[in-house]
């Protein structure tokens, strides 16, 4: 895929379709930035019309040139679009960036289009960019495949932008600031090339150090989550996500649906992927220059050094009102701060040295606030007095910032007093911000960043270690109330499921008549909750449908009457199904732990304070599955209500490794069933009294929703596929563990690469390769279960450590029906038999993985995996001098 895009991205021909010497036309304006570039390559219009443009030979089609450019950017009408598509795709060209405009994905003529470019692209297996795009610029290439009027200039950040007209804006703005650009893209409306393409390619560009992205909608998010979690942490991802719309809310049955918006789903992915998400154009290019200059706060605390009180002030409140924390000085530092400073400093953090101090006091506190272990960064704010030297004092930061092991952050206030010091900030890599809230901005953008890459490396396993669910109990459960044509279940039946996931379900009773009521109150002993028995009323409190603290059985015959005559007068033509009854508990805690089917996310968790008044509080947390022990325990620790259920003062808490066990049993629950739109228990009763699910609702899509049960395809998250494993045993006789690779594996295969010989590195990378870095290996140990699959061979070393021996790989085009093949086995352990079995395993995966064909290119020198080739059944024919490539179709 990288090849493709490398042809569309880095050409080193370009044809014009639809260049024009008019100069009102697109054609003409993309002709005129290509030809006004600096790019070597060469330039071909082509038209129907003209035989000369622009000076230059024109084709009538692209068939005619004399041999196919890596890309055709076309510029023709909307409904010649289709055919010039195909042309290229006959003619074998690289790639294509689609300029025109009409294709609306809001009216049924431009979807249809929009699909048929689709299909011909992946019929002739030709990437495309757009189409309504702008076109894309590569400043390092001199090339401006676009129609802009303006030429990025070379720089180190990607930017792609789903919309034209503000990536025209941005770039007029970034020109003017002297923002350089590796890569400046506009998708338009991403019938193939989107999101996910352009982190994959960007992630291993050399120009690239960070990718901007503005984006208003969102398309295969399974594959830009897997991207994204490849590539945060070495190249950070900051996005502005816009449409923050809550329509989705209106058609929700639960709670939880009522609380889980679409727009902080994207804010609970974004962090789970380890992206930035900001709110302000602004905002994007801040961090970026943060995050390239400076290094990650290791937390919150902010120290602040000013010399004004005001500017310290609105800084502080900014910081505290946006979660971040004012740094606690250490004795140590007042006291080195007392001696360096005048008497009549503020003697607290903010660190305030007073309206004339020079460039040697700043110099002297900045120093010691870098030193303590209770600050996370410095922000440093100037304010241009009579008795200051804005320029001098730049300086002095400077100086310091070249060994700083913290972030220093710099806001000097003003505009062409203390232009000039913007200037010597700038050049010594001090980001500085015309305003402190800004930088304070920054500053907790970037502490997120830090703690979100946390999570990166967090793959729960598809089945659980801790507990076995009864998953064939369960489906049966659900096929049965699909089968009758229903949608939620009975509340006897949502508690059925969930005790198949051993969640805490109380010992209840479903009565159809008062008498059976009564005699299950008798069983389990007084006071008992009775709660009317349908699947027509989600919120049965809303109809007077729930009794509770009944102690006698005049009282229990009484709420039975009372609750089904509610019900009736509610919905008089519902059928009744009896009560709920259940004994009282005495709990210190109402929670809320739910799940709903977002229609872009696929299922979203929800955990917060539960009740009645749960939409009045409106404090949960939202989590993706799969989820483990460690991502449960965050969610938990993010709600205001977690200092409570912690201990607070003289009030005991609850088990909180108990509360985190129980969110993780209810995410395998809506992994491994699709079938589920909504899910929620509300309340989760927790106490000195024991833990137990009081009231439970469950709404399933209808049996006829044709949604996928492949096991896992609803999350945009998969889970790590352990069922997947394997031992072999080489001719030697030593046993072999294959297993497919995690995140965590890195530092092995690292090893493994970096001890490999020149010729088995040569063979595997097609050429001599330095030593591979950490940078590197992260995008092989991180991957997309889904398009992609590596099983390593692990064996135990002298020491009883696991050691990596041999790696395989498959790795899908974006149609998921094809995959390259790769292998690199450690040289000690060649001639062992164990390729061709790790092949074997890799086969089976694909073919399990619904492949069609797995192909790999060759050097004709590597006359061992040759062989191995013609044993497997592959086709094998000449590609080029130095290359076979090979192919076989899985059967």
């Amino acid at each position: 895929m990288r090849k493709q895009l490398k042809s569309l991205f880095q050409p080193k021909s370009i044809a014009v379709i639809g260049a024009s010497d008019d100069k009102t036309s697109v054609g003409y304006a993309v002709m005129k930035n290509l030809l006004d570039g600096d790019f070597k390559g060469r330039i071909t219009p082509v038209n129907l019309k003209h035989k000369l443009i622009h000076g230059l030979k024109s084709y009538y089609y692209i068939k005619d040139l004399p041999e196919p450019p890596d890309l055709a950017i076309i510029t023709t009408p909307a409904y010649a679009v289709l055919q010039v598509v195909r042309e290229c795709g006959e003619a074998k060209v690289g790639g294509l960036a689609i300029l025109s405009a009409g294709f609306s994905e809001l009216d049924e003529e431009g979807k249809h289009r929009l699909e048929r470019i689709q299909q011909i692209a992946r019929e002739y297996n030709i990437r495309v960019l757009g189409p309504n795009c702008l076109g894309f610029i590569n400043p390092h290439l001199g090339i401006n495949a676009s129609f802009s009027t303006r030429m990025a200039s070379a720089g180190n950040i990607a930017f792609i932008s789903q919309s034209g007209a503000l990536g025209i804006a941005t770039l007029d703005w970034a020109i003017e600031q002297n923002v350089g650009f590796s890569y400046f893209v506009s998708v338009g409306n991403m019938a193939d090339i989107g999101f996910a393409d352009m982190i994959d390619f960007l992630g291993t560009d050399a120009h690239t150090s960070c990718i901007l992205i503005y984006m208003e909608s969102l398309k295969e998010t399974r594959r830009f989550m897997s991207a994204a979690r490849a590539f945060a942490r070495y190249k950070p991802i900051i996005v502005l996500k816009a449409g923050r719309s809550l329509e989705g809310q209106r058609v929700a049955a639960s709670h939880t649906g009522l609380l889980i918006g679409n727009d902080v789903v994207f804010s609970a992915a974004f962090q789970r992927s380890g992206i930035i998400r900001v709110a302000k154009m602004a905002q994007l290019f801040n961090c970026a220059q943060s995050l390239a200059m400076q290094p990650r706060p290791n937390g919150n605390r902010l120290a602040i050094l000013t010399n004004a009180v005001g500017p310290g002030v609105l800084s502080t409140d900014y910081l505290i009102a946006n979660k971040g924390k004012l740094a606690l000085l250490s004795e140590k530092t007042y006291d080195q701060l007392n001696e360096a400073l005048p008497v009549r400093w503020s003697h607290r953090n903010p660190v305030n040295i007073l309206g004339d101090a020079d460039s040697e006091l700043y110099g002297a506190a900045l120093k010691i606030l870098l030193k303590d272990p209770n600050v996370d960064g410095v922000l440093i704010i100037m304010t241009h007095l009579s008795l200051t030297n804005p320029v001098e004092v730049a300086k002095e930061i400077v100086k310091i910032n070249k060994h700083a092991p913290k972030p220093i952050l710099a806001a000097w206030m003003g505009e062409s007093s203390v232009r000039e010091a913007r200037e010597v900030l700038e050049a010594g890599k001090v980001p500085n911000y015309r305003y402190p809230e800004s930088a304070v901005e920054v500053f907790l953008f970037t502490y997120q960043y830090n703690r979100n890459l946390e999570l990166l490396h967090i793959t729960p396993p598809e089945e659980p270690q801790q507990f076995k669910p009864k998953r064939k109990k369960a489906e049966e459960l659900i096929r049965k109330v699909q089968i009758e044509g229903r949608q939620q279940l009975l509340e006897s039946e949502a508690k059925e499921l969930l005790s198949y996931y051993e969640l805490p379900v109380p010992e209840y009773c479903l009565a159809t008549n008062p008498d059976e009521a009564i005699a299950f109150a008798e069983k389990c002993g007084y006071p008992v909750a009775l709660k009317v028995a349908t699947p027509e009323i989600y919120h049965k409190s809303d109809i007077g449908g729930v009794v509770l603290d009944l102690n006698s059985a005049t009282a229990v015959k009484g709420a039975y009457r009372k609750v089904v005559n509610n019900l009736k007068q509610a919905l008089p033509d519902v059928e009744e199904t009896g009560v709920i009854i259940e004994p009282m508990m005495n709990h210190q805690f109402e929670l809320l732990l739910g799940a709903k089917k977002d229609p872009v996310m696929g299922p979203v968790i929800a955990f917060g304070k539960g009740g009645i008044n749960v939409g009045i509080y409106k404090d949960t947390r939202l989590g993706l599955p799969p989820m483990n022990m460690a991502l449960a325990r965050r969610m938990i620790e993010k709600t205001k209500i977690f200092p409570l259920l912690k201990g607070y003062r003289n009030q005991s808490g609850v088990d909180l490794e108990e509360l985190a066990f129980i969110i993780c049993k209810f995410s395998y629950l809506v992994m491994d069933f699709p079938q589920i739109k909504e899910l929620e228990i509300n309340p989760l009763a927790m106490g000195e009294n024991g833990t137990a699910v009081l009231d439970a609702l469950v709404v399933l899509e209808p049996l006829d929703a044709g949604i996928s049960l492949r096991p896992h395809s609803h999350l945009i998250i998969p889970p790590y596929p352990g069922r997947y494993k394997k031992w072999v045993t080489t001719k030697n006789g030593e046993k072999v563990f294959l297993r497919p690779i995690r995140p965590e594996d890195e530092p092995m295969e690292l090893e493994m690469v970096n001890k490999a010989s020149r010729e088995s590195l040569y063979y595997r990378f097609f050429g001599y390769v330095p030593k591979i870095t950490h940078e590197f290996i992260i995008r092989f140990t991180q991957i997309d279960y889904d398009r992609e699959m590596a099983v390593v061979a692990v064996v135990n070393n002298a020491n009883g450590e696991e050691e990596m021996i041999g790696v395989v790989r498959i790795v899908g085009d974006p149609w998921g029906e094809a995959a390259e093949y790769a292998i690199l086995v450690a040289d000690e352990w060649q001639g062992q038999g164990l390729g061709s079995q790790m092949t074997d395993y890799i086969l089976e995966i694909g073919k399990d993985m619904g492949l069609k064909q797995i192909y790999a290119s060759v050097l004709s020198s590597n006359k061992g995996m040759i062989n191995l080739f013609k044993r497997k059944g592959f086709t094998i024919e000449r590609e080029d001098f130095e290359t076979y490539k090979v192919e076989l179709e899985l059967t």
